[in-house]
C-alpha cells in the first residue's frame, strides 16, 4: 500500500492524501458542534394591503403585511446595532469566544477580537432572510450551544419587536402632530380673521353695512314718498290758491326732504365712507373669517380622524414560529465535509497528473 502511494508521487500526497488527513483530524476531531436556531415572524400592520398566497392564508382581521417595516427589521438584523443591542452585557462575544469552542472555530481564536471583527463574525453566524412572496422573515442563528443559539435567537427576535414597536409609535406620534400643528395654524387664522372684522367694526361703527344701507334705504324710500307728497300738494296749491300762506311751508318742506334724501344716497353708495364702500371692505373680513372658521371646523375633522387612525394603524411583529432550541446539532457535516475534500483532491491530482504528463511528452 505504502509502495503504491510512493509510486504516486509527491503531487498526489500534497493534493490529496494530506488535504484528506487534515479534514480527518478537523472535522473528526477538532471542529465544534454548531447548533442552528430558527424562528419565522412576519410584520403585520392595518394600514396596507400588499401580501398574497400564504400571506392572505396568514392575514386575519384585516391585517396585512407592513413591507416598510419588514424592510427595516431586514436591515437592522444585519447590522452593527442588532450587535451592539444584544451584546450590551457581553453575551454574543462570550457565546461565541467560549474557551471550550475549538480554536480555529470561536471568535477572537487566533486574532484579537474587536467590535469590527464581531460584527463580520455575527454576519457569517446569523442569517435572515424575507420571503418576498408572503412577507414572513426566516431567522437562523448559528451557535456552538444549543441554549445559546435560541437565546441569541430570542434577543434578536426581541429588538426586532422593539424597533417595529418604535417605528410604529414614531409614525404615530408624526401623523398627530402633524394634526394637531394645522390645528393651531387654522386656530390662529380664525382668531386672526375674528379680530380683523371686530377692530374694522369699532372703526367703521358698523356692524352689518347691508342691514344698515337696507334699512337707510327704507327710509329713503319712506323720505321720496313724503317728498311726492309735499311737491302734489305743493303744486296743486300754486295752481288753485297761489295766495295760501301754506305754499312758503311746503316749498322749505320739499326743499328740505330733497337734501335728506340726497344725504342718504350719499351715505349709502357715495364716496369713501358710504355703506357701499364699507360693505366691500366689511365682506372681505367677513369671507376670511368665515373661510378661517371652516378650515379650523376641517383641521378639527382631519385631528379626530389622525386619532382614530392612531389607535388603529399599529405595526407589530407575529411570531409564527418562536426560537426553536435544536435537539442536535446540525453542522458540521463531517463525512460530507470529508468526502468533498477527497473527491476535490482527486479531481486537482487528476488534473495536475495530465498536465504534467503533457508536459513530460512535449519535453521528450
Amino acid at each position: 500500500m505504502l509502495a503504491r502511494l510512493r509510486n504516486l508521487g509527491p503531487i498526489f500526497f500534497l493534493t490529496v492524501v494530506l488535504p484528506t488527513l487534515v479534514a480527518l483530524l478537523y472535522f473528526g476531531l477538532f471542529a465544534s458542534d454548531v447548533y442552528v436556531s430558527e424562528a419565522r415572524f412576519v410584520v403585520r400592520s392595518p394600514s396596507k394591503a400588499t401580501v398574497t398566497s400564504l400571506g392572505q392564508v396568514l392575514n386575519s382581521g384585516g391585517l396585512t403585511g407592513a413591507t416598510e417595516e419588514s424592510n427595516a427589521v431586514l436591515e437592522y438584523l444585519e447590522s452593527r446595532s442588532a450587535v451592539s443591542d444584544i451584546n450590551r452585557d457581553g453575551f454574543l462575544a462570550n457565546a461565541y469566544g467560549d474557551r471550550g469552542i475549538f480554536v480555529f472555530d470561536r471568535f477572537g481564536g487566533l486574532r484579537q477580537p474587536n467590535r469590527e471583527r464581531l460584527f463580520q463574525y455575527y454576519l457569517d453566524k446569523v442569517k435572515v432572510e424575507n420571503e418576498t412572496t408572503t412577507q414572513v422573515l426566516h431567522l437562523t442563528v448559528h451557535a456552538f450551544d444549543p441554549e445559546r443559539a435560541q437565546a441569541i435567537n430570542e434577543r434578536l427576535l426581541e429588538r426586532s419587536e422593539a424597533l417595529v414597536n418604535r417605528l410604529s409609535d414614531r409614525a404615530r406620534g408624526d401623523a398627530l402632530a402633524l394634526a394637531m400643528r394645522e390645528v393651531d395654524e387654522a386656530q390662529a387664522r380664525a382668531r386672526r380673521a375674528a379680530v380683523a372684522l371686530a377692530d374694522y367694526r369699532n372703526s367703521s361703527r358698523i356692524i352689518d353695512p347691508e342691514k344698515q344701507a337696507a334699512a337707510r334705504l327704507q327710509m329713503v324710500s319712506k323720505l321720496q314718498d313724503e317728498l311726492i307728497a309735499a311737491q302734489t300738494q305743493l303744486k296743486q296749491m300754486e295752481t288753485y290758491t297761489p295766495q295760501a300762506t301754506q305754499i312758503p311751508y311746503l316749498r322749505t318742506q320739499v326743499t328740505s326732504l330733497q337734501r335728506e334724501i340726497a344725504a342718504q344716497t350719499a351715505s349709502i353708495a357715495g364716496g369713501a365712507g358710504s355703506l357701499s364702500s364699507t360693505a366691500a371692505r366689511y365682506q372681505v373680513l367677513l369671507l376670511d373669517s368665515e373661510l378661517a372658521g371652516k378650515q379650523l371646523a376641517a383641521t378639527l375633522i382631519s385631528l379626530q380622524d389622525a386619532r382614530a387612525e392612531a389607535r388603529r394603524k399599529r405595526a407589530y411583529v407575529e411570531r409564527i414560529s418562536n426560537p426553536s432550541l435544536p435537539d442536535y446539532a446540525d453542522e458540521p457535516k463531517r463525512l460530507r465535509a470529508i468526502a468533498a475534500t477527497l473527491a476535490l483532491g482527486l479531481l486537482t491530482w487528476g488534473i495536475l497528473s495530465v498536465l504534467l504528463a503533457g508536459v513530460r511528452e512535449h519535453r521528450d
